[in-house]
């Protein structure tokens, strides 16, 4: 891959990095003091959701850095070794933990029924399908990167024959 295309993808690995630690600290507890400033029957819920949400952006980046990681070993053509299925794993595991995260959500939206809603219920229905959606989002993805690690082992296994050729 060409040195300025990895530039180009580093640069929005580091902005998304950046990004997400600016939501980390500034947005989502913001959001989340707007929302019980709005309405103050969601307190209670407010903690354990911002917690919640900064453990999913946390996610977020771990495979952000994994993918930086794996940017460097393309850059040095080094993408087809061992080492690399660690980083694949990061990734996989920070998108498999996200989901966890997002199901516990759409688990605890669903069962708890004495969650106070403004508008006869009809923000709980979105949150529920928004916590549906990226439950099953993450669960594909993640299905897709084992796919894909999966490749990344036979082309691993066939440059090491091809070397022995060679």
């Amino acid at each position: 891959m060409r040195s300025y295309i990895t530039l180009v993808l580093r640069a929005g690995v580091a902005m998304a990095i950046l990004t997400g630690l600016f939501g980390q600290i500034v947005v989502i507890p913001g959001v989340a003091a707007s929302e019980v400033e709005s309405f103050p029957p969601y307190a209670p819920y407010e903690l354990p959701y911002v917690t919640l949400a900064v453990l999913g952006v946390a996610c977020v980046q771990v495979a952000l850095v994994a993918v930086w990681v794996l940017l460097a070993m393309v850059e040095r053509d080094a993408i087809f070794t061992r080492r690399a299925f660690f980083w694949v794993d990061v990734i996989i595991g920070a998108t498999l933990a996200a989901s966890l995260i997002t199901a516990g959500v759409t688990g605890h939206l669903l069962v708890d029924s004495n969650i106070p809603s403004p508008a006869d219920g009809m923000e709980l229905i979105g949150a529920l399908g928004a916590a549906v959606v990226t439950t099953a989002g993450g669960v594909g993805f993640a299905l897709l990167l084992i796919l894909m690690r999966g490749l990344l082992r036979k082309a691993a296994d066939l440059q090491s024959e091809m070397s022995e050729v060679v």
